[in-house]
């Protein structure tokens, strides 16, 4: 008998491009899931792109390609990481998705992790002062969603080169529509009725894990991960191959196929010797 042919959407996160998801791009690829990547409105540009997006923007997006794969494939998973999760469970909502499974990757139902100001609920009242959610910016700081001080590396390397990887900061107004979005996922949660995996980290510093036990509670039949080493960018992050191997078991595949390859890197250490560098995982280890 035939498999039947198998795709997956991979939707990424707040002012991130498809390198949040690490390299489960490839990882699913060579386990016979042909993937699928989305451009969120407002990303792929500047910062400012984000300042008149709205929720309905991003879901209008990812309901058409999720509707476009339907047309191609006979199972269809849907995978999102941070914004791209809560994404991702609200287009499964919608969408009565059963055509495959639901991964959600560190969504920020909550934002209450250990890095979040004190003075974070006082954003409410900044969104109704005219002008205000777009000149305020949210910057990225250290330690940047990821535990690993070599991935940490990468990454600040790649804000100072100017990468396009990711944004330094997103305005306010943007920040409002995610709040949005947050209200929208947590209604209805308990019709959903495709499979469901939540992975998230323990010491997530943007969401804690308060928001994988809601989803875990609510969704029925919703299996959750926790994970001890890692922080909010858990593809990119120490536990990396360990989330790939429970996305690949949860989708009928092999997690073996998540070990790592490994090659003899250019990574020089200060007394100027090869060190050998992951081929894959790392945020920025093929830029």
């Amino acid at each position: 008998m035939t498999a039947p042919r198998t795709g997956a959407l991979l939707i990424h996160g707040l002012g991130g491009t498809e390198f949040d998801m690490g390299s489960l791009h490839k990882v699913l690829a060579r386990a016979g899931v042909e993937t699928h990547g989305v451009t969120l409105p407002g990303h792929a540009g500047r910062p400012e792109d984000l300042l008149d997006v709205r929720v309905e923007d991003w879901l209008a997006v990812v309901t058409r390609r999720y509707r476009e794969l339907c047309g191609q494939y006979e199972v269809v998973h849907v995978i999102g990481m941070c914004l791209g999760a809560l994404l991702a469970v609200e287009l499964c909502k919608r969408e009565a998705h059963t055509r495959g499974a639901l991964v959600s990757l560190s969504a920020p139902v909550f934002l209450d992790g250990w890095s979040t100001p004190w003075y974070r609920a006082l954003r409410y009242l900044l969104y109704h002062v005219p002008g205000v959610p777009r000149r305020i910016r949210v910057e990225e700081e250290d330690p940047y969603g990821v535990k690993s001080e070599l991935v940490r590396a990468f990454i600040k390397a790649g804000f100072a080169r100017g990468d396009g990887f990711h944004y330094q900061w997103v305005p306010l107004a943007c920040v409002r529509q995610v709040d949005r979005l947050r209200a929208m996922v947590k209604r209805g949660l308990e019709h959903m009725r495709c499979p469901t995996l939540v992975m998230h980290a323990v010491e997530d510093e943007l969401t804690s894990p308060r928001s994988a036990r809601l989803l875990g509670a609510r969704i029925p039949g919703a299996s959750v991960v926790l994970l001890r080493d890692s922080y909010h960018m858990i593809c990119v992050d120490h536990e990396r191959e360990r989330v790939m191997r429970n996305v690949l078991a949860f989708l009928g595949k092999d997690p073996g196929i998540a070990r790592p390859r490994r090659r003899a890197g250019a990574l020089r250490h200060g007394r100027g010797e090869a060190a050998p560098v992951e081929a894959e995982g790392l945020l920025l280890a093929a830029r």
